[in-house]
């Protein structure tokens, strides 16, 4: 398996799981569970872990689909978008092993970090899915705002 083959089954996993944990710790607070709201916590966390291989993957991935042609600044765009949601997960991982720390010691503060994790929880789930976009448009030209239809229809099939 190549870095570009690698890259896009780790990549999918940070975009996607910010927002399972948003919808998980929503749970937590709709039903009081202090369980749920660990759950949501240990996805957070998983969030974290999971950006170290998409990053780590990417400037392999860069470089072959460089080779295949891909428009440099798609790709550069995309790298940008990767880097900020990479931070912001890994600050949510941290954000959440404080909120596991508190939940499981009953701090008196701990609602407030699970209402800063939910909060910022969305936040990472909009950059991600900024950071899936970009990267879906380096292949994808079909999901480009310039993207027209009738310059890429097979006209063999007429």
């Amino acid at each position: 398996m190549n870095d570009a083959q690698f890259h896009l089954v780790v990549n999918h996993l940070p975009i996607i799981t910010p927002t399972i944990g948003f919808v998980i710790m929503l749970g937590g607070f709709i039903s009081g569970s202090e369980a749920v709201k660990r759950t949501a916590y240990f996805i957070f966390v998983l969030t974290a872990l999971f950006a170290i291989p998409a990053m780590a993957t990417g400037e392999g991935a860069e470089e072959i689909v460089e080779h295949l042609g891909a428009d440099h600044h798609l790709i550069h765009e995309h790298e940008e978008k990767a880097e900020t949601l990479a931070m912001l997960c890994y600050i949510l991982g941290g954000l959440s092993l404080a909120g596991l720390w508190a939940s499981f010691k009953n701090k008196s503060f701990g609602k407030g970090i699970a209402i800063v994790a939910l909060l910022f929880s969305g936040v990472v789930g909009y950059f991600g899915y900024e950071t899936g976009h970009t990267g879906g448009e380096i292949s994808h030209p079909e999901i480009r705002a310039d993207f027209k239809a009738e310059e890429h229809e097979d006209h063999d099939h007429h």
